[in-house]
């Protein structure tokens, strides 16, 4: 089996008293794209934060593309890359200028061809010289995934990128989403609320609850395996019966 493009040691993040991470242990494969769910404030966003190198762990281990972050940080964030609708790009720069600055801060090769294949991938030609400031959010969110995808990462990391889109638009990244695991050069670690987008993307999921993964399993199989008729009926017994869930596994 290929070495994992994400590997993910006993983590654990502290503030103080407080667990924001508690020895998290998972991978993620090469194709593979594992979902991490859970309610607000179970870890996930400092779990993808740590991953990034935005935040240090207290404790534990993460491996990206076989680099370990923490004494080969440069490259392993050079084979990563992230997207969320809470992190918009420069509204001031238009998308050119913003795929160009980040293609170079990510050493990306033959950049102004990148550029232009990204700009057609994610349909984004007519819009290449306007600030992104004036784009909708529809539009912003298909210029973000294409600076996620400028330095063609080993491991693609999403919180909620689809959140506040319209349908159409969200069906249309997530069919980006698949096609960039079904390409099978990397991997992606995605964090959504909405479960029917969980079962249509991810091939895994985690259940994050106080800081620690609770369930692990396909999503499609899940919620029958722990009583439950649907995915979104088993995360409304993640946030409100974690207990009982982990002593009926």
């Amino acid at each position: 089996m290929s070495e994992p493009v994400l590997s993910v040691e006993s983590l654990c993040k502290r503030y103080g008293e407080s667990a924001a991470v508690d020895g998290l242990t998972f991978q993620v494969a090469r194709g593979e794209t594992v979902g991490l769910l859970g309610p607000n404030g179970a870890g996930k966003t400092t779990t993808i934060s740590t991953v990034l190198g935005v935040l240090a762990p207290t404790s534990g281990r993460i491996v990206v593309d076989g680099c370990d972050l923490a004494r080969h940080r440069s490259q392993a964030l050079a084979r990563t890359n992230f997207a969320a609708v809470y992190a918009p790009l420069p509204g001031n720069l238009t998308v050119e200028e913003n795929l160009r600055i980040f293609g170079l801060l990510y050493g990306t090769a033959a950049l102004s061809r990148r550029i232009d294949e990204v700009i057609a991938e994610l349909d984004l030609a007519r819009f290449r010289r306007t600030k992104c400031g004036v784009l909708s959010s529809g539009e912003q969110t298909r210029v973000a995934l294409a600076k996620a995808l400028l330095n063609r990462p080993r491991l693609l990391l999403l919180d909620e990128p689809t959140a506040s889109l319209d349908p159409a638009t969200a069906r249309d990244v997530r069919a980006r989403i698949r096609a960039f695991a079904a390409a099978g050069h990397g991997g992606v670690l995605w964090t959504s609320h909405n479960m029917y987008e969980v079962q249509e993307v991810c091939d895994r999921v985690l259940f994050l609850s106080h800081a620690r993964i609770l369930l692990e399993g396909d999503p499609r199989t899940l919620p029958a395996e722990h009583g439950k008729a649907t995915l979104e009926d088993l995360f409304v017994a993640v946030a409100r019966e974690p207990l009982s869930l982990q002593e009926a596994s």
